[in-house]
């Protein structure tokens, strides 16, 4: 690939190198807790509702209602200062999740984690978008996507060895902050590294210049929301359907561990590192995979490839994730989580290129912020919970199996339809941007 935008392809690839890194830290500082609920609902006598609330809600209101005003910082200032002062926010936040002691303390960090977390999308996917043409960009989201991932995978991996090691230690005192339990020490190991991450990113990524001229002018707000509103035959299917789908990713990745400590016995923290490894294997296979695919499909003529991704690998991923929690045998469970990972991955690059295609460019962190806000608020959001008020009120806590299975029997089709509808006024959008020059 040649230069473009004023940047070398290694410059740019570097870039992407470190916004991969600094997701991956995203996901691992914010899935961290998924691990912990057991040790957790046990020190603090919590309920499956309330551990949803702390996972979900929590971190996932106050990450939409900082989301808004950090785009609109995205769109009109230096972005990669954006960026480094998220990490360094989320990171002293996940840390200060070690410090909690009872669940409003607990909600109060989670809350910060939302704050710090908002600022790294909207910015990460703008700037990349500036680095690389628009029909190459499929592949470095995708390439960035394995940070999530690979954060997801770490979360559970390394706080999996981490909690069991701590655990045999039990609760240690420290000067000035007194005594601490096993699980609390694994938010502060696992917290502060990002912060030096910060630094990394600050000190070695360009500010890529914007595509537009250098005296265009960022719309308003209002104006942002008119222009989503005249194609919102796409955006709203589009972003509704990525929506859905992560609340069946993120709901059933949410109680994968608990699923596995009370349908097949293991011990707190245990199967994290099944998980984790399951997860660092076979997910960048398909972000990096699906990419490819999309920018073939793309080459091949196809003005719609990034939302015909993700409706192709929808229709295997619904009877995967609806039999997953009922298979009778550990090893099946387990078989089925990394095919379910890896049709998941396939279309995570393309969804999230599919947005950043059709936007101008100096609304591309106000709409970015929307999306996520959108996709967060229905799978961080409500993915958990509903799985938790079903096993809470329905099947109960021991049969936390069916909870999921019943999320995924209605969520996967719900998506599928909606992934369909946009389609084909997708691929005019697409037309438009081109015509556009954005």
């Amino acid at each position: 690939m040649p230069a473009y935008n004023g940047l070398s392809p290694a410059r740019s690839w570097w870039a992407v190198a470190v916004f991969t890194v600094a997701l991956m830290f995203n996901y691992l500082d914010r899935q961290l807790l998924t691990l912990l609920v057991t040790p957790i609902k046990a020190d603090l006598g919590l309920s499956d509702t309330q551990i949803s609330l702390l996972v979900g809600f929590a971190f996932v209101l106050f990450y939409v209602l900082a989301g808004i005003p950090v785009a609109r910082l995205v769109d009109r200032g230096p972005r990669k200062w954006i960026i480094g002062f998220g990490i360094a926010f989320w990171s002293l936040m996940t840390a200060c999740c070690g410090l909690a002691s009872n669940f409003w303390q607990l909600t109060l960090a989670r809350m910060g984690v939302g704050v710090g977390e908002s600022c790294n999308a909207p910015a990460t996917y703008s700037m990349t978008s500036d680095m690389f043409p628009r029909d190459k960009l499929a592949q470095p989201i995708s390439v960035i996507g394995i940070g999530t991932v690979a954060g997801s995978g770490l979360a559970l991996l390394i706080g999996g060895w981490l909690i069991t090691w701590l655990t045999d230690i039990g609760p240690q005192t420290f000067p000035l902050i007194g005594t601490l339990r096993p699980w609390q020490m694994t938010f502060l190991i696992v917290g502060l590294p990002g912060v030096l991450w910060a630094l990394v990113l600050l000190a070695t990524v360009p500010e890529p210049p914007r595509r537009e001229s250098a005296g265009a002018q960022t719309p308003s707000f209002l104006a942002t929301m008119r222009f989503i509103g005249s194609f919102r035959g796409t955006y709203a299917p589009m972003f509704i359907a990525n929506g859905v789908k992560a609340m069946l990713s993120f709901g059933t990745a949410v109680w994968s561990p608990a699923f596995f400590e009370r349908q097949f016995g293991y011990a707190p923290g245990a199967p994290g590192p099944i998980l984790g490894i399951i997860s660092l294997i076979v997910s960048p296979i398909g972000l990096i995979l699906g990419g490819y695919l999309a920018n073939r499909m793309a080459a091949a003529g196809y003005r719609d490839a990034n939302m015909r991704m993700v409706f192709y690998v929808t229709i295997p991923l619904i009877p995967v994730a609806v039999l997953y929690p009922l298979l009778p045998q550990a090893w099946m469970a387990y078989a089925a989580v990394g095919l379910s990972l890896f049709l998941g991955s396939l279309g995570a690059g393309p969804a999230n290129a599919a947005v950043q295609a059709i936007t101008p460019g100096r609304m591309r962190g106000t709409v970015t912020a929307i999306y996520i806000a959108i996709f967060n608020v229905l799978g961080y959001g409500l993915g958990p919970l509903v799985i938790a008020l079903l096993s809470d009120n329905l099947y109960g806590t021991a049969n936390l199996g069916f909870s999921m299975a019943t999320t995924a029997a209605v969520l996967g089709p719900v998506g599928l339809v909606l992934a369909w509808v946009a389609l084909r006024p997708y691929g005019s959008a697409v037309d438009a941007a081109e015509a556009r020059g954005d």
